[in-house]
């Protein structure tokens, strides 16, 4: 079977981080704005392809001073990057699971990165639309992004830790099959 394109229903997805504060806690994070697709074969995700734009500025920890640091020349420079991008190489089946292989830009940095994730599955809605759902989750070194900012803590380690976690959870929606040109 040939692959379906589908697009992310970002009201019902959602993309979370987190990062180590002072070594002792945790901050966490979402991005508010982004927008993906995705060219899949329920049948065989192996074949599947994800594309994924987020809005840098976007970003929300729910403080609105550390948002701004966070926008800043110190971390994102969202005013020369203003956007994080992810497309996938290849999907992998590993165990029950997949693994996704991709680029991310970030920071204007583009690394490989793997999404460990999983299908949750399909189902219709009521209103008739076909839905798939995801899960997925990764780690990543900022400072391979160019992220390097940090400060020196009195009592020894940093203000920011260096890994940061990403969670994902997507739902897409199939989009109706273009009609052929062919009269």
């Amino acid at each position: 079977m040939a692959t379906t394109p589908w697009s992310v229903d970002v009201t019902h997805s959602a993309i979370h981080f987190w990062v180590r504060h002072m070594v002792i806690s945790k901050v966490h994070g979402r991005f508010a704005r982004w927008t993906g697709t995705l060219e899949l074969d329920p049948q065989d995700l192996t074949g599947a392809k994800v594309d994924v734009k987020i809005d840098a500025a976007s970003i929300d920890t729910q403080v609105a001073d550390r948002d701004t640091h966070l926008r800043s020349a110190d971390f994102l420079d969202v005013a020369k990057y203003p956007e994080l991008t992810f497309r996938s190489r290849r999907i992998e089946k590993a165990g029950d699971g997949y693994r996704v292989v991709g680029d991310l830009t970030l920071h204007g940095v583009t690394r490989e990165v793997t999404l460990d994730a999983e299908f949750a599955g399909i189902g219709k809605d009521p209103w008739g639309n076909e839905r798939a759902g995801f899960s997925a989750k990764a780690a990543l070194d900022r400072k391979a992004f160019g992220l390097a900012w940090n400060a020196a803590l009195e009592t020894g380690g940093v203000l920011v830790g260096e890994k940061v976690e990403i969670t994902i959870e997507l739902e897409a929606v199939k989009q109706a099959a273009k009609q052929s040109d062919a009269a």
